[in-house]
């Protein structure tokens, strides 16, 4: 069965950081790009941070770009989302994603790129 799930959210600090990740079970995420995205209650879901399969090209939103890194560890499978200076706008359900295709060179978070979910796990920035 293929599954992504996302650890390491929780509630934290205005400031603060968390480390996210993605694992995988049931396929092999290096052949994937892969897509961090948000959604805030009310608000429609957005891409935070994409990575290709090889890990050479990423992209961020605006709005966490010099905060937020992505990376990706293929021999564990997983994709991480380092957070840090977390501000309360960054509060959301964050949900990483795989590509539809294998092998996308350029990162793009473009969300009917991505056929592949995880549950999605809650980032709260609050004091």
């Amino acid at each position: 069965q293929l599954q992504l799930v996302e650890s390491g959210g929780g509630l934290v600090q205005p400031g603060g950081s968390l480390r996210l990740s993605c694992a995988a079970s049931g396929f092999t995420l290096d052949y994937y790009a892969i897509g961090w995205f948000r959604q805030a209650p009310g608000k429609e879901r957005e891409g935070v941070s994409c990575i290709s399969s090889s890990g050479g090209s990423t992209n961020y939103v605006d709005s966490v770009k010099g905060r937020f890194t992505i990376s990706r560890d293929n021999a564990k499978n997983t994709v991480y989302l380092q957070m840090n200076s977390l501000k309360p706008e960054d509060t959301a359900v964050y949900y990483c994603a795989a590509d539809s295709r294998i092998y996308r060179v350029k990162a793009m978070c473009n969300m009917t790129l991505y056929d592949q979910w995880g549950q999605g796990t809650q980032v709260t920035v609050s004091s």
